[in-house]
């Protein structure tokens, strides 16, 4: 932590203190970390005490920067539980309100959904849209793919040379060979195939593998480091530029995961019969595809969206990963979805599907480990590693994910298309009370 410039320091002791009467110690600790003689950082290690730690850096940022933080909470979270692992520097946590929506009927099973969101209608209309498709016989879901990906950037003295790179590893003769050594990074890390591209004198080469419950960066990233240093062998000219090169493509939309899919690639489809449309969702068939069409595919286009051809995806998503313990930053990519919707039974019915090519989740690792996300994983029934049948936890999040997406399209466009929206937003989305009132 810097040390606060003498004006912020002399003011910011007014501040009521993180810590209630702190020790002797633990005040002379505060002092050291304020000046910059004891880095901020090393208070776990320096104390054994990792609430402690968290309480000691707090006071000092308020003294520090002369603000309080008094409405983030400390107290009731486990701390050691993020050593190393989900968040460095801890001074509190930060409280999302968790919504159930559901059942979500996917596959013959019901799914009580958990969402964390701070967004009001989000949770209510995802659990209109189970209602429809509950009353209508249930949703039915298809994973296509299961693969993580990381793409190095290599770099050669001549694009010739980088070329003979790129047909050695996409030729089929090698594959076994670098499996093997790909493999050895992991008991789940199974290599899938290599994809690569050329930038002049640049090799940019897609790796793609199986990663069992992990959604499976780190493992998938072991993996290429495996094959970085074997292939120095037959090309010692090689100069490895970084184990990322951004063609895999994470945390940024990209067409590569629209077309060629990351993580689980996922498709769900239901039928929603005519009365279920006009009783629950307020609307009718042929406005709901209407809608659909101009809105979630020619206004995508007209707008140049990668992957956006859907209403409201990511909400969806994000929600859902908060819940379970995802990284929250791949609602990128995950988001990807394309929403069809037409008539079907002679126009009497809707048939509506989401498509979603990179979702990407975990039931083990990360975030899923702790208390709150391992609840919301438990009431789904993906919690931790699947012993039976490896990956199979997760790629059933991933069929959740994309039914609870369906839902959540089939409710929003429905409001927009019965003009409800901005009703329903300012009924549930808006308070009006007094919150200076209420939390004083």
């Amino acid at each position: 932590m810097w040390p606060a410039p003498p004006d912020i320091a002399h003011t910011c002791l007014e501040f009521s203190r993180a810590i209630d009467s702190p020790s002797h110690e633990d005040e002379e600790i505060i002092k050291s970390v304020v000046d910059g003689t004891v880095p901020s950082y090393s208070l776990e290690s320096r104390l054994g005490d990792c609430k402690r730690a968290a309480a000691v850096r707090r006071e000092a940022l308020q003294r520090t920067t002369g603000r309080s933080i008094e409405g983030l909470p400390i107290e009731g979270f486990d701390y050691e539980s993020i050593l190393g692992q989900c968040c460095e520097m801890p001074v509190g946590y930060v409280q999302i309100p968790v919504g159930i929506a559901g059942p979500l009927l996917l596959d013959g099973f019901e799914y009580s959904v958990p969402m964390a969101t701070t967004e009001g209608c989000l949770v209510a209309s995802a659990n209109r849209g189970c209602k429809a498709i509950y009353m209508s016989g249930g949703a039915t879901s298809v994973l296509l793919r299961d693969g993580m990906t990381r793409a190095p950037v290599v770099r050669f003295c001549s694009a010739k040379r980088a070329s003979e790179l790129k047909f050695f590893l996409e030729d089929a003769v090698n594959f076994d060979t670098l499996s093997v050594v790909f493999n050895r990074s992991s008991r789940f890390a199974r290599l899938q195939g290599i994809q690569c591209a050329i930038a002049g004198k640049n090799v940019y080469t897609r790796f793609s593998c199986s990663t069992g419950d992990a959604m499976g960066m780190n493992m998938v990233s072991k993996g290429v480091q495996n094959v970085l240093d074997y292939l120095q062998n037959d090309f010692p000219d090689m100069d490895v530029i970084g184990i990322s090169g951004n063609f895999c493509s994470d945390k940024k939309p990209a067409a590569v995961n629209w077309i060629e899919g990351r993580g689980k690639s996922v498709v769900c489809e239901a039928v929603i019969k005519e009365e279920v449309v006009k009783k629950v969702l307020k609307t009718n068939v042929e406005a709901l595809v209407e809608l659909n069409m101009l809105k979630n595919l020619a206004g995508s286009a007209v707008a140049g969206a990668l992957g956006g051809y859907n209403a409201h995806a990511s909400n969806i998503v994000s929600a859902v990963y908060i819940a379970t313990g995802q990284d929250p930053a791949q609602n990128i990519e995950s988001s990807h979805c394309i929403t069809m919707m037409e008539a079907a039974n002679d126009g009497k019915d809707l048939h509506i599907s989401v498509t979603m090519p990179s979702i990407e989740v975990g039931t083990v690792g990360g975030g899923t480990q702790l208390a709150s996300q391992s609840a919301c994983l438990n009431l789904l029934g993906v919690k931790g590693a699947n012993k039976e049948s490896p990956g199979s936890n997760a790629r059933l999040l991933a069929t959740i994910v994309a039914g609870s997406v369906l839902a959540g399209e089939l409710s929003l466009m429905s409001a927009i298309a019965a003009g409800q929206l901005v009703k329903s937003h300012m009924k549930y989305n808006r308070s009006s009370k007094d919150v200076t009132k209420v939390t004083s």
